[in-house]
């Protein structure tokens, strides 16, 4: 189970269920559609919603009308794959939680896993099918409607508190939780916090969409303070700003101030990383504010942005993982989500070509 890796200082070892994360696994649809899609079921080109009722139909449309293709998806599975497929070996560094159901789609999702060589403990049901995500693509534009499903049910008492499952978590140095979780199971994420916070190791979270920000606010308030690395992108971080009352629109300010707020484990100083698209990625530490300039790509080899954000921060919890310093960790981020937004859906090639 022990790989080690030199790194010019003193080699570091890895274990297997090192990485922990927990969320909502999905199965992507999909499709490049057309603005007239977009209108009719009035949908924002670049953005992140659940599914309502009235967006039942958008699915059935997506599969008829346009050419679909499926990818395991799920932010924070997403996420741990990228991960894994960067460290390569050991295999199985990278462990992921989530309720799916059992049918069809739930199978694909835990062969796509095992492919991505990362451990999963699905909490398996049968009251709700495997959720899955509409990705509507427009140019480099995505917009993502995730009906949950199976997703939505997962339960703290039902798998997370079983010894076996909390075994595995507590082998685990590094966790990360996209902010979609907040609306599935505020108690799973806050045991997975706390014990984080109690046994210094390291929590990341995802702001992960505006709505998060805005309505599931007191949730995502209540996970902050132990939040040791905050992720992000520019309008999510600009919701949180609005939602925080911190006064600013400038994305810097906003890193700084979502630094400063109240944390629990005060051994580790909060750090917050904001991407911005194609503009320069903004770090806060301490009151340090550190900018760096992602990969330059020509927008023709943009294929869609589906799956950038959760490769970037695979690509960071890669190298955190390994304990690498933050420049590193960005640096691999900066890297995975440029492979990534030049295939479809969150895929990547056999091996990763990153020194």
């Amino acid at each position: 189970h022990l790989a080690v890796y030199p790194d010019g200082k003193k080699n570091r070892l890895l274990i297997t269920n090192s990485l922990f994360g927990m969320g909502n696994p999905l199965l992507d649809i999909s499709a490049v559609v057309d603005k007239d899609f977009l209108d009719k079921y009035n949908l924002k080109p670049n953005d992140q919603i659940l599914a309502e009722d009235k967006h039942k139909a958008l699915f059935e449309e997506l599969v008829k009308k346009f050419k679909v293709e499926y990818h395991a998806g799920g932010a924070t599975q997403n996420s741990i794959k990228i991960a894994q497929w960067m460290i390569q070996e050991p295999r199985k560094v990278g462990t992921f939680f989530g309720c799916i159901g059992k049918d069809q789609f739930g199978e694909i999702l835990k062969k796509k896993a095992e492919d991505a060589h990362i451990e999963t403990h699905y909490y398996e049901q049968d009251d709700e099918p495997t959720g899955t995500c509409a990705a509507c693509i427009t140019g480099a534009n995505r917009s993502l409607i995730a009906n949950l499903a199976a997703a939505n049910c997962y339960k703290k008492e039902k798998h997370l508190d079983l010894e076996e499952n909390w075994k595995i978590l507590e082998k685990a140095k590094v966790f990360y939780i996209a902010g979609f979780f907040l609306t599935v199971s505020l108690e799973s994420m806050l045991k997975v916090a706390k014990h984080a916070s109690e046994n210094n190791k390291l929590f990341c979270l995802n702001l992960s969409a505006p709505f998060i920000c805005q309505f599931f606010k007191d949730n995502l308030m209540q996970i902050i303070p132990y939040v040791d690395v905050l992720f992000g992108n520019e309008t999510e971080a600009a919701a949180f700003a609005k939602e925080q009352d911190f006064d600013t629109k400038d994305i810097k300010e906003i890193a700084k101030k979502a630094q400063a707020l109240p944390k629990v484990n005060t051994k580790r100083h909060r750090v917050v990383v904001l991407t911005q698209g194609q503009e320069d990625t903004v770090m806060a530490l301490h009151d340090k504010i550190s900018t760096f300039p992602v990969v330059k790509i020509d927008p023709k080899d943009i294929v869609d942005t589906n799956g950038a954000g959760d490769a970037f921060v695979g690509g960071f919890l890669s190298e955190l993982v390994r304990e690498k310093p933050l420049d590193q960790c960005i640096k691999a981020a900066h890297y995975a989500a440029n492979v990534i937004i030049q295939r479809a859906g969150c895929t990547f090639p056999e091996k990763p070509d990153y020194k």
